[in-house]
């Protein structure tokens, strides 16, 4: 890791490990990622606020707000030894629960969020990714945020429906630009709000694009909450029945100040319980009655987190169940850009009997800084809940700065 870099992330540890650091980080941060800030507050005007943050929180966890930025960034990423990386065009609709207000973040006129015939913002967001797929190359990710799309695309998502033809053809655009470039795509879980029609249009796409041996699209299943088991189930016996094969990135989740806390896990070890379950019963191809009752649907496997206990095991039992000739699923690993780095760098070192290292992915998100603030504010709060996790981080990067300055051993 470049010394910048490492020392850069030595600072956002401390905050991130100490409570009366990083309290008042969030609430700051918070105020910020609010809609209509004055020049004096806004993240994307006031050059004083934009240069803090940029140099940072924005490129300790975000690849760049231009091309070139965001290129060089993915290729320093790689050049660390990760398979390759997964990029994210920032801009989506950000909703609270508690207000039941939402926006798109950024500087956007009123003209531009009006939806019509031809609706400029589902235009705009799809030019955005688009640049995104140029951006990356085979082997990489993209993962997108389909309510970038503007209010139009969320309305439909919230009555559980399809987004509009014109985000239909987009989506479709997306995807065989993708699978031509051997580019994979992830659809991101958002807000529970927009939930029901995120999960019902990726569905369709996974229909149409995951015919073997081709799987381009993985939707994102979020194991804190406690209705994923039943939908990942229908969308298991959807797999089995249309004969696609089903792109599973499962996650803890991300929205838990902004989402109804009661379809949330009343606990953090139920969550994990969660997540450890599904990744298993995958990788064992026996998960509800798939695998048991049922033949078990083609599947592909990505696990994003940070909790080195539960990748490096899932690691393991992968590796153990294809030495022994038992049935399992392709699985790859991810962490976000800027966090767990040493989870990541663990898992590379686990290699299975062929001397073979596992996929592993870093994520990272670019867009303009008012388009990336919501994301910064959620990796930050995903920090605050994992106290001990970024405790153990900082001791190890303060042992690997004092090791490079010569006070250390090794």
């Amino acid at each position: 890791m470049p010394l910048q870099m490492l020392l850069r992330s030595l600072l956002i540890a401390t905050v991130s490990s100490k409570k009366y650091l990083l309290i008042p980080s969030l609430k700051i941060l918070s105020f910020f990622a609010k809609p209509g800030r004055s020049y004096l507050f806004n993240v994307d005007r006031n050059p004083f606020l934009h240069t803090t943050l940029k140099k940072t929180l924005y490129n300790q966890f975000c690849a760049g707000e231009s091309a070139k930025e965001t290129k060089t960034c993915c290729k320093s990423l790689t050049d660390l030894g990760f398979k390759g990386v997964i990029l994210t065009y920032a801009k989506e609709i950000v909703f609270d629960h508690k207000t039941s207000a939402s926006h798109l973040p950024g500087d956007r006129t009123k003209a531009r969020d009006i939806p019509s015939a031809h609706d400029p913002v589902i235009e705009e967001w799809r030019v955005g990714t688009l640049a995104t797929v140029d951006l990356i190359g085979k082997g990489d990710i993209l993962a997108i945020k389909t309510t970038g799309g503007g209010p139009a695309v969320g309305d439909a998502f919230h009555k559980g429906e399809l987004p509009p033809p014109q985000m239909v053809e987009a989506l479709e655009e997306i995807a065989t630009r993708c699978k031509d470039r051997g580019i994979k795509i992830i659809v991101d879980a958002e807000s529970q709000h927009f939930q029901t029609g995120i999960a019902r249009t990726t569905l369709e796409l996974m229909r149409k694009f995951n015919r073997e041996p081709e799987v381009v699209i993985y939707n994102t299943y979020q194991a804190y909450l406690k209705g994923t088991p039943k939908m990942l189930e229908e969308h298991l016996a959807e797999a089995h029945k249309d004969g696609f094969t089903l792109g599973l990135k499962l996650v803890r989740g991300a929205y838990i100040l902004s989402d109804d806390r009661s379809l949330i896990h009343d606990t953090k070890e139920d969550t994990d319980k969660a997540y450890d379950g599904i990744a298993r019963g995958a990788l064992e191809q026996k998960l509800f009655d798939y695998g048991i009752s049922k033949p078990f649907p083609a599947t592909n496997l990505l696990l994003a987190s940070h909790n080195k206990e539960s990748v490096i095991s899932a690691q393991r039992l992968h590796a153990q169940r294809e030495s022994a000739g038992l049935p399992t699923v392709p699985v790859c690993f991810a962490q976000l850009h800027g966090m767990s780095d040493e989870v990541g760098f663990t898992l590379l070192k686990e290699e299975d009997a062929n001397g073979k290292a596992p996929h592993v992915f870093k994520c990272s998100t670019w867009g303009s800084m008012g388009e990336c603030i919501g994301y910064l504010w959620r990796r930050a709060v995903e920090n605050r809940d994992a106290v001990l996790r970024t405790q153990d981080e900082f001791n190890a990067l303060k042992k690997e700065v004092w090791r490079r300055v010569g006070f250390g051993r090794g």
